[in-house]
């Protein structure tokens, strides 16, 4: 039996995007799942809900006032930053 020389397998530590905890995965793999996790998500139904086009969300403040074309706004005091 002649052994050529020891294999070298490089690992890097990594979180686990699901549960937050510290695994060690091959260099370069991809995976963002620790092994446990990993299985979990696998048996998660996939979302039946389409992806649509994002949106930003309105936020419709009584003290803005408008009318016709001209807009006019009204701004309160804001805090203290």
């Amino acid at each position: 039996m002649d052994l050529e020389g020891p294999e070298i397998i490089q690992l890097e530590l990594k979180y686990c995007e699901r549960c937050g905890g510290l695994w060690l995965r091959r260099r370069d793999s991809g995976e963002v799942y620790c092994p446990p996790c990993a299985v979990d998500v696998t048996e998660v139904a996939p979302s039946r809900k389409k992806p649509g086009r994002p949106r930003l969300p309105i936020h419709r403040d009584p003290d803005i006032q408008s009318s016709g074309a001209s807009e006019t706004w009204v701004l309160r005091k804001g805090g203290t930053a």
